[in-house]
């Protein structure tokens, strides 16, 4: 038997194996965020809305905080207490989202306020519906009365291949979704990046959007600032996918039992 011959053929099987599992690996292009494109040499990028402000809509939260020269009377148009949000609270599977406690925005886009009664918010900023609130209570109510409105139920939701998966509480009515992303551990190295698929509502109608995170372009999408209820999901790769096929959890198994037959006759023909 040709020794030589034989050993040759051993170490290139070892050699196609590994080839193949280097090819299978993923590239640096396909897992760097903000990548510019081969054109672009410049090192600035336009935002899409700078100016993004959440409107307030049916099924929202609003704290509403009023102050004026009598604390007594200004008392009465604060019956709720509203504890501070925690930027990164969030919903596990063992764990509920806290209850904000604040005036309900009904069906018909209105609050109902003490004194002043039914008032329309929906579609109005928290600032504006201060200002709206200001307006009432300066009438006949208080002196000098001064408002502060917050969407308590701000929220978003990361799903997929993300280290942590979960509906997260937004305080400052304003997130990206590289933030967003941040917030959720980043993505797994299963995920897919170049393909983030943006679930919102918009005039009672799903909407499915993509973003491409590898690419300089996601700081014009309209989807880099996400609204409340989005649903941020990252797909799987197919490197992912073939992780929980059958051949795939034996192939390290079968790889370590190459190795040993290598080592026996290696041995045996030396």
């Amino acid at each position: 038997m040709n020794k030589p011959f034989t050993k040759i053929k051993l170490v290139l099987l070892l050699v196609g194996l590994l080839s193949v599992l280097i090819v299978s690996c993923r590239s640096r292009q396909e897992v760097v965020y903000f990548q510019p494109t081969l054109t672009d040499s410049n090192s600035t990028e336009k935002i899409a809305t700078s100016a993004y402000l959440a409107k307030i809509q049916s099924g929202d939260i609003l704290g509403v905080l009023v102050g004026s020269l009598s604390p007594e009377a200004s008392a009465m148009f604060n019956p709720y207490q509203s504890a501070p949000i925690n930027p990164t609270q969030q919903t596990t599977a063992n764990t509920a989202p806290a209850a904000a406690i604040g005036y309900l925005v009904n069906e018909n886009g209105e609050i109902v306020l003490p004194l002043i009664g039914k008032l329309l918010v929906s579609g109005l900023s928290t600032s504006a519906a201060a200002e709206l609130i200001t307006k009432k209570l300066d009438e006949k109510y208080l002196q000098q009365p001064t408002v502060n409105v917050r969407i308590l139920n701000f929220k978003i939701t990361v799903l997929g291949e993300v280290s942590r998966p979960s509906v997260y509480t937004i305080p400052n009515e304003k997130i990206t979704l590289p933030e967003a992303i941040g917030l959720a551990g980043d993505l797994t190295i299963y995920g897919q990046r170049d393909n983030i698929q943006i679930i919102r509502v918009v005039n009672g109608k799903k909407v499915f959007g993509r973003v491409n995170l590898t690419n300089r372009s996601v700081f014009n999408s309209p989807y880099y600032y996400l609204e409340p209820n989005d649903v941020v999901y990252v797909e799987p790769t197919s490197g992912r996918i073939g992780s929980s096929d059958r051949t795939q959890q034996l192939l390290p198994v079968f790889i370590s039992g190459l190795s040993l037959l290598t080592v026996i006759f290696t041995n045996i023909f030396r």
